[in-house]
C-alpha cells in the first residue's frame, strides 16, 4: 500500500488494540521514510464507526461506573477510561489524515505523528491496566469523542477547533489531578505514563491550534471570534474549568481565549 489515505483508512478500521497500535507505528514509519503519498484516488467515505474491540460496550456517560481510586474496581475503571480516551485519539488522528484532503503536507506530518504518539500512550496505559489484571474492553465506555468527530467531519477548521482545542485540551486540565490520585494509591506505572501523555498532549493541542489558525487565516476570518462562535454553536454548557492555564498557553491558546473560557466555564 503506497497511498497515505488508504493506509489511514486501514488503521482506522482495525479493531484489536495490539494490531491497531502496531499498524499505526508501522504506517507512521512508512510515511516518515517517504513510502506513502497523500494522493486522492477517490473521495473519503462518509464517517462511520471506527474499529474498536468488539466486546467494548458503549453506553451513555451517566451509566459509567464510578472511578474512585480507593477501590480496586474504581482504580481499574479510571485506568480503563483513560485507555479509552487514548484509543479514541488514535482513531481521531487517523481520521484527520484520511478525511481532510488537499491540505499542506505538513498537516499530514503532524497528524501521522499524533497517531503514532497516541498509539504509544495507549500501549503504556494498557500495560498499567494489565498490571491490575484488566484489559481494555472489560468496562463500559462512552462515545463522546467519536460523536464529535462525526459532527465535524464536514470541515477541518471546525474539527481543529472542537476536537484538539476543546475535547482533547480538557486532558491538559484534568491530568495533573488524576496523577495525584494515582500517586496516592501507589500506581507508579500510571503516573509515569501520564507524565509522558501530558507532555505530548500539549504538543497535540498545539497542532490543533496551529491548523485552526492556518485555516482561519486562509479564509480571512478572525480565529478568536470564530472559536467563540463554534463553542456557542456546539459546546453549550459543556466547557468546564478550572483550566490549566500554563499548559493551554503552551498549546496555542491566547490570554483572551482563556479569559473567555473562564467566563463561560
Amino acid at each position: 500500500m503506497d497511498n497515505l489515505f488508504e493506509a489511514a483508512q486501514h488503521c482506522l478500521a482495525v479493531c484489536e488494540p495490539d494490531e491497531k497500535t502496531a499498524l499505526t507505528h508501522g504506517t507512521a514509519a512508512a510515511w516518515r521514510k517517504g513510502r506513502l503519498l497523500p494522493e486522492s484516488v477517490r473521495a473519503p467515505d462518509p464517517i462511520a464507526e471506527p474499529g474498536r474491540p468488539r466486546r467494548l460496550r458503549l453506553v451513555a456517560p451517566k451509566k459509567l461506573p464510578r472511578r474512585r481510586v480507593n477501590s480496586r474496581q474504581g482504580h481499574a475503571a479510571l485506568l480503563h477510561a483513560i485507555c479509552h480516551i487514548e484509543f479514541n485519539a488514535i482513531n481521531l488522528a487517523w481520521d484527520a489524515v484520511y478525511r481532510f484532503r488537499d491540505m499542506p503536507v505538513e498537516f499530514y506530518d503532524d497528524w501521522v505523528r499524533v497517531a503514532d504518539e497516541e498509539a504509544t500512550h495507549f500501549n503504556l496505559l494498557h500495560r498499567c491496566l494489565q498490571n491490575i489484571s484488566c484489559e481494555y474492553g472489560d468496562f463500559e465506555a462512552h462515545n463522546g469523542l467519536w460523536e464529535m468527530a462525526q459532527k465535524t467531519a464536514f470541515d477541518p477548521l471546525v474539527r481543529m477547533a472542537l476536537v484538539p482545542r476543546v475535547l482533547e485540551a480538557r486532558g491538559l486540565d484534568v491530568t495533573p489531578g488524576i496523577m495525584k490520585k494515582l500517586e496516592m494509591c501507589g500506581d507508579k506505572c500510571a503516573v509515569a505514563a501520564l507524565e509522558i501523555v501530558l507532555r505530548d498532549e500539549i504538543g497535540h493541542v498545539a497542532i490543533g491550534s496551529h491548523w485552526f489558525k492556518y485555516l482561519c487565516k486562509k479564509r480571512k476570518i478572525d480565529p478568536e471570534t470564530t472559536f467563540r462562535s463554534l463553542l456557542s454553536q456546539y459546546m453549550t454548557g459543556r466547557v468546564r474549568g478550572p483550566f490549566h492555564k500554563r499548559a493551554r498557553l503552551k498549546a496555542g491558546f491566547s490570554e483572551d481565549e482563556l479569559a473567555y473560557l473562564e467566563s463561560v466555564g
